[in-house]
């Protein structure tokens, strides 16, 4: 019985393949032609009818015409109606047995890959699962359309193995596996379309308020995605009262950082002390705040550097955010000039050199101090306002002593080098 079971997909793969030289073939990819046109004008319509409301992460439509998830969905949809239609003239069908399975395969493939890419971006480990999608799923095209498939099952059926009251086979248990990757694919997929649909125009404190709203809308749906998947595969929820039970010493010990972390990005994001745009300081690291994630924030420097910060360092330490209550930044630059200059001249060629400059505020305005009696001349401290310290600060600085220091050549007022006094010892007379 095992050979005959064995031998027949052998025979219908060889029936099969000699099929292709029927004139019925022809019938057959004719109608396929035609839905692959159809497919690429619909998805070319909806392209040009939506424009630049298209994202190039868009899942449904990616980066070009045939590369998101809607051309391949549409086109099985299609050869599933050309397939009932043909199906009345052509009684044996070829050429439908192989493309619904690789547009199957394809479709999955496409879901799995855009939305992996969509929830995480290119993180390193993605194209690792990319790749191991696409050669499951082309593997169980293979074993689909070769008949194979069945007698892979059957064989799977056969190996049991018992776990408690229960016995579990290797094909539940492929089943089950299969089942919670495809509903905790369409979880994130669910959960990146929120996540992109609040954050889109949003800016400032809203962005902040709507990522909390994201990144709890996305644990819940995680959440409840990881139960449905557990029901799939076979597990009886109810003895996860016990694992919880578990899990909560472990956080209560070992993870008690991590869940700090998790618990102070919620509270940052719902506190709006610190929101995305931000510019702030810890420790002695400067920087604009680009995203706030579960359990760190991302601080990146004018130098280009980025300071990853765990959220509880942010809530336990001391954090100088500069611009939340007011987006102004205060800035001066010290300039020394001869004791023999003009201070009322000085003082007004130093007003003129930061309100000439357009990032300068003029509300508050520029002020001008004669700070101190220096060893090598006197002090003049400038102090101006700016608006935008995101655009840079060292520039602004540096624009304003270059029209300070063409002002003061103008002018012909002295910028003293240092003065040292140095006393010489007298040589002691030679012994003689």
């Amino acid at each position: 019985m095992g050979a005959t079971a064995s031998a027949r997909p052998i025979d219908d793969f060889t029936q099969w393949l000699a099929a292709f030289s029927q004139p019925s073939v022809l019938t057959e990819l004719a109608a396929l032609v035609v839905c692959v046109l159809l497919a690429v004008g619909v998805v070319g319509l909806l392209r040009r009818s939506l424009g630049q409301h298209i994202d190039h992460r868009s899942v449904w439509f990616g980066r070009n015409l045939v590369d998101g998830v809607l051309f391949p969905l549409l086109l099985l949809g299609l050869s599933y109606v050309a397939r009932a239609v043909v199906v009345k003239w052509v009684p044996q069908l070829v050429v439908f047995k192989v493309a619904i399975p690789v547009l199957v395969s394809l479709v999955v493939i496409r879901v799995g890959v855009k939305v992996l890419r969509a929830a995480y971006d290119d993180r390193p480990w993605i194209h690792a699962i990319e790749r191991t999608i696409s050669w499951l799923a082309w593997l169980a095209m293979v074993l689909w359309v070769s008949g194979l498939l069945p007698v892979v099952l059957a064989e799977m059926e056969q190996i049991t193995w018992k776990m408690g009251a229960s016995r579990i086979s290797l094909r539940t248990l492929l089943e089950g596996a299969v089942t919670a990757a495809a509903v905790l694919i369409v979880t994130l997929w669910i959960s990146s379309a929120i996540e992109s649909r609040l954050l889109r125009s949003a800016v400032g404190g809203e962005l902040s308020l709507r990522k909390a709203i994201s990144n709890a809308t996305r644990a819940l749906l995680m959440f409840v995605g990881l139960l449905m998947a557990l029901t799939a595969v076979g597990i009886d929820l109810t003895a996860l009262s016990v694992l919880g039970g578990a899990v909560g010493v472990g956080i209560g010990f070992g993870l008690q950082k991590l869940a700090a972390n998790y618990v102070s990005g919620f509270v940052i994001l719902a506190e709006r002390s610190m929101r995305i745009g931000d510019l702030v300081r810890v420790d002695t690291f400067e920087g604009r705040v680009t995203d706030i994630k579960a359990r760190y924030t991302l601080i990146r420097s004018a130098t280009g550097r980025e300071a990853i910060v765990p959220n509880e360092t942010l809530i336990t330490s001391r954090v100088e955010n500069l611009s939340l209550a007011d987006p102004k930044m205060w800035q001066s630059t010290l300039v020394a000039v001869g004791y023999e200059s003009d201070v009322e001249l000085v003082t007004r060629l130093l007003m003129e050199a930061a309100e000439a400059q357009p990032r300068v505020l003029l509300d508050p305005p520029p002020s001008v101090a004669m700070t101190a009696f220096g060893a090598d001349g006197l002090e003049f401290t400038l102090a101006y306002w700016m608006a935008d310290p995101e655009n840079g600060q060292n520039n602004l600085k540096s624009d304003i002593n270059h029209a300070v220091l063409k002002a003061f050549r103008a002018h012909q007022i002295d910028i003293p080098y240092p003065q040292r006094v140095v006393h010489v010892a007298p040589s002691a007379a030679p012994v003689r």
